[in-house]
């Protein structure tokens, strides 16, 4: 249950494209709402991801905010509540601080990432075990500016089987991470049929990663690149995430045929 409950999180981890130098496929206002279904028809969950313009410290960010919970009879016995946030810079996507505060039936954490360019290290907060780390790290990502970092590689010019890399720093440790490319496929959605980009994550095995994930991801073949489509097999059902609602997009949303 807690597998596919975590579905924020899995979301984030996966749903990702790379890098340009001038991020052109979000902007601050974006806003993504998307609904989780278990086995494709019971309702379990919602999840939104945000962005604002801010300022931190003085610099101009962008703040995103990721939000998970559970609904509908799930929630009658496994509440989930869980929030993402991560301060990173508008031009290169450098995160600054990463905010990590989740509820998953009891199960809680809470911690704060402070990253230093100055000494190359990440600087972590753990508020419920009260211990405080410094932990030696470079050109690190946290889980959600992955997310973003990686929305701009120009994938319309990869070919099926080409990957996409990335280290990205998750609770005390940096993981590899990685995308294959499985070619295009055009989907039937609530907005009208889709073009999109199909892809399928692959982690290095360890203690928080399987080596073999049976993941895959559907983004818009647009100049946005957002997540429309998730499909996560379990050992039993399977976990499904489906875009339901958008605004504040920075480039128009590309819909082949209308419904």
């Amino acid at each position: 249950m807690k597998k596919y409950i975590t579905f924020l999180a899995l979301l984030c981890l996966v749903l990702n494209m790379s890098a340009q130098e001038v991020p052109t496929a979000f902007k601050g206002g974006e806003w993504l709402k998307y609904r989780m279904s278990y086995s494709g028809f019971l309702r379990a969950g919602t999840a939104t991801l945000e962005l604002k313009n801010k300022t931190l410290k003085g610099k101009k960010v962008i703040h995103a905010i990721g939000k998970g919970w559970t609904s509908g009879m799930i929630s009658w016995f496994f509440k989930v509540n869980d929030r993402y946030e991560s301060y990173f810079t508008p031009k290169n996507v450098k995160p600054y601080l990463f905010v990590r505060d989740i509820d998953e039936g009891g199960y809680k954490k809470k911690r704060n990432i402070t990253f230093n360019y100055d000494n190359n290290t990440a600087y972590v907060q753990d508020f419920i075990k009260q211990k405080d780390s410094i932990i030696s790290v470079r050109s690190p990502q946290d889980m959600i500016s992955t997310f973003y970092f990686l929305r701009n590689h120009d994938t319309k010019s990869m070919k099926k089987g080409e990957e996409i890399k990335v280290s990205m720093f998750f609770d005390d440790k940096s993981y590899p991470f990685k995308l294959r490319f499985l070619g295009y496929e055009t989907l039937k959605t609530k907005f009208g049929k889709v073009k999109t980009q199909k892809f399928r994550p692959l982690v290095q095995a360890g203690r928080v990663f399987k080596a073999k994930e049976s993941v895959t991801v559907w983004i818009t073949a647009d100049d946005n690149k957002i997540p429309i489509k998730m499909k996560a097999s379990l050992a039993v059902g399977s976990l499904r995430a489906e875009l339901e609602a958008y605004k504040g997009l920075a480039n128009p949303f590309e819909i082949t045929f209308t419904k």
